[in-house]
């Protein structure tokens, strides 16, 4: 499909850590598995849980280790155990984070529980993961769910299903392919094959990161075989935990995982700035994501070591695809619009036949969701159009973008050449309209 924001978090070596932490476990000890619903937006996972009987979304990331929590309201009203105050530091081209640690926190998901969950708290307000996914994200869980079971992540019918360890046979995946799994800080790494435009085939080990929207990262420098064609646009390639990630984005000639192969798959190539602190893994060479992993039934098996891939026939040969307009959005608060209603009284009108009814129109104020540009690359169709950082999107092609989902917004922003796309925006109060034709540049 389309790629977006990636987010890939490192933690520091800190001398205060976490108290011990509970495993997760199927509460009904009758079951072997819990299967879970989840809702894919923007390629990744999102799953509903509570902490201490809260209500919260999580995004389900395997590129993490340690559970974290960001963008806590009031009235989310969840009350943490044990806290501490520590730093952290990861992706991007800021310093160091305040942040806080808590430890002994009941999780509960569906029928899968922790009984002494720890994580880590982001208090930092520009760390905001649900901008950028256009609904209400209050947290990261990775590295430590995974861990104490086999996992099924059902792209297709958007159901995980959570396996005890030993009791998942894997005769029953037909057309499965299974790889062995590198772990490096309880995060999963997969050896596959990549050719570079000048058709030079060569392995990289990846990072297997299904909170990363992106198809691929590739690191250059950390292997001689990762060039960077003349093919390639500057981009704004997300925000890590320590700031903004840019880099170069291009397309890869083939990616190969065992005998599944695709051809013109897009990458992205992240400044050395950017990704300072992934290099404490020698090894690594970029990451695999979400717009990859969803071609696939994938079967985490971390007790084993292993994933297993099924290709989904529905998604597999999709293309890949990229927003050609230049726009990045993120959520830009609620504004207040008004609404044409209609309603009809309980009883006919007597005075005229049985069978009519008078309807009465009326209007009314109500909030609805907006979205607002936070970065434009330059010389793209809408920066040359007039387009500015800060704008409010109104509407899109004549719809009022508050009827359509961020993800909807996006997609249209990746479709086939010559696509005009007309917006109107609110700049400070002024109302613009604005048009532009997507052009490839890939």
């Amino acid at each position: 499909m389309f790629q977006k924001f990636s987010l890939t978090i490192l933690l520091l070596t800190i001398c205060l850590f976490l108290q011990a932490q509970g495993r997760f476990h199927i509460s009904d000890n009758s079951k072997d598995l819990e299967s879970i619903p989840f809702k894919l937006v923007n390629n990744m996972i999102v799953v509903s849980a509570e902490i201490n009987g809260a209500k919260l979304s999580f995004l389900l990331d395997t590129g993490v280790k340690k559970t974290m929590l960001f963008n806590l309201k009031i009235e989310d009203s969840i009350q943490l155990r044990n806290v501490n105050q520590l730093k952290l530091k990861g992706l991007g081209e800021g310093s160091t984070i305040n942040a806080l640690s808590s430890s002994g926190n009941y999780f509960k998901m569906k029928g899968i529980i922790n009984p002494s969950l720890s994580v880590f708290v982001i208090t930092d307000e520009l760390f905001d993961l649900s901008a950028k996914m256009g609904m209400d994200i209050h947290g990261i869980i990775g590295g430590d769910l995974f861990k104490d079971f086999v996992v099924k992540m059902n792209y297709s019918n958007k159901k995980l299903t959570f396996y005890r360890p030993g009791t998942y046979d894997l005769n029953n995946c037909k057309g499965c392919e299974t790889f062995p799994l590198d772990f490096y800080n309880n995060k999963p790494f997969i050896d596959v094959v990549v050719q570079n435009h000048l058709g030079t085939e060569f392995s990289v080990k990846l990072l297997i990161d299904s909170g990363g929207g992106d198809s691929l990262w590739l690191f250059p420098h950390s292997n001689e075989n990762i060039l960077i064609g003349n093919n390639y646009f500057e981009d704004f390639l997300g925000r890590g935990l320590s700031g903004d990630i840019i880099g170069k984005r291009s397309r890869i000639k083939k990616l190969k995982i065992g005998s599944f192969e695709f051809e013109n798959a897009t990458v992205s190539y992240p400044d050395s700035t950017s990704i300072v602190r992934v290099h404490a893994n020698k090894d690594r060479n970029g990451t695999l994501g979400a717009e990859v992993l969803k071609r696939f039934q994938v079967i985490m098996d971390y007790p084993n070591s292993t994933i297993s891939l099924k290709k989904i026939n529905r998604y597999f040969n999709a293309p890949f695809l990229y927003n050609k307009s230049g726009i990045e959005l993120i959520y830009g608060g609620e504004i207040l619009v008004k609404e044409h209603r209609q309603y009809k009284p309980t009883q006919p009108n007597q005075t005229q036949a049985t069978n009519i009814t008078d309807i009465f129109y009326t209007y009314g104020l109500t909030y609805k969701p907006s979205y607002k540009i936070s970065n434009i690359r330059r010389g793209s169709p809408a920066h040359l159009a007039g387009l500015l950082v800060d704008d409010i999107i109104l509407e899109v092609n004549g719809k009022p973008a508050y009827t359509l989902k961020m993800e909807e917004v996006i997609y249209l922003f990746s479709s086939k050449d010559d696509k005009k796309i007309k917006l109107l925006v609110d700049r400070r109060g002024e109302h613009l309209r604005y048009e532009f034709y997507l052009k490839s540049i890939l």
